[in-house]
């Protein structure tokens, strides 16, 4: 009899063991996780300030771009008409620059951290 106490208590214990080792793995995958999910939120924090910036850069561009293009326009068939071709010129290309830095600004927000398996 005080065998098998012995035995049954050895056995309660064992669980009771086992069960709060299995709790500290969960925990332990739990914190894991937790870091994960933190580094990828400051991943994608930071790719969102990169493309506000790239994109603010680009308004600004294509804008001062397509300005000096309605400027060459304005100045075609008057005494300015050279200049006014130079600038339609110029503006476009500026206007093109500007319209490219737009589209190249949102490759960041595609960007994704990739986990390593």
């Amino acid at each position: 009899m005080k065998l098998a106490c012995t035995g049954i208590f050895l056995f309660l214990m064992s669980q009771s063991f086992f069960a709060q080792a299995q709790e500290k793995g969960d925990i332990n995958e739990l914190k894991q996780e937790i870091l994960s999910i933190r580094a990828d939120v400051e991943n994608i924090t930071l790719n969102l300030e990169k493309s506000k910036s790239k994109f603010q850069k680009g308004i600004f561009v294509a804008t001062l771009g397509y300005t000096i293009t309605i400027a060459g326009g304005l100045m075609l068939g008057r005494e300015n008409d050279e200049l006014g071709q130079g600038l339609l010129i110029a503006g476009g290309v500026t206007g093109g620059i500007g319209t490219y830095m737009l589209v190249d600004a949102f490759k960041y927000l595609g960007r994704v951290r990739r986990k390593p398996k």
